[in-house]
């Protein structure tokens, strides 16, 4: 699913024209990108958490040429699905 695909979801659901449900998504979107920008979790009842996690700096290895590499320190976007959405999808099977 693309972002167009939301907003025209969000128009034919809300009954609202496509170029107001473009800038409803486009704010959330906005919204939940300056959140995790600024460190800060987003907890969605029923849907998960989103969160930025620090990674360590660790060794590794370049698979082409072996030779061992220090693969920088850097942030990571974790999501954990809440309970329900858990049990929603295992429901679809």
């Amino acid at each position: 699913m693309t972002k167009a695909d939301i907003v025209e979801r969000v128009s034919e659901g809300c009954g609202i024209t496509k170029k107001v449900s473009f800038d409803m998504v486009e704010a959330v979107f906005n919204i939940i990108k300056s959140t995790l920008e600024a460190g800060e979790e987003i907890k969605i009842s029923g849907f998960g958490k989103f969160d930025v996690r620090q990674k360590r700096e660790r060794k590794g290895r370049n698979p082409q040429t072996g030779k061992s590499i220090v693969i920088e320190a850097r942030q990571i976007l974790s999501f954990k699905p809440s309970t329900i959405l858990k049990q929603s999808l295992n429901e679809i099977k």
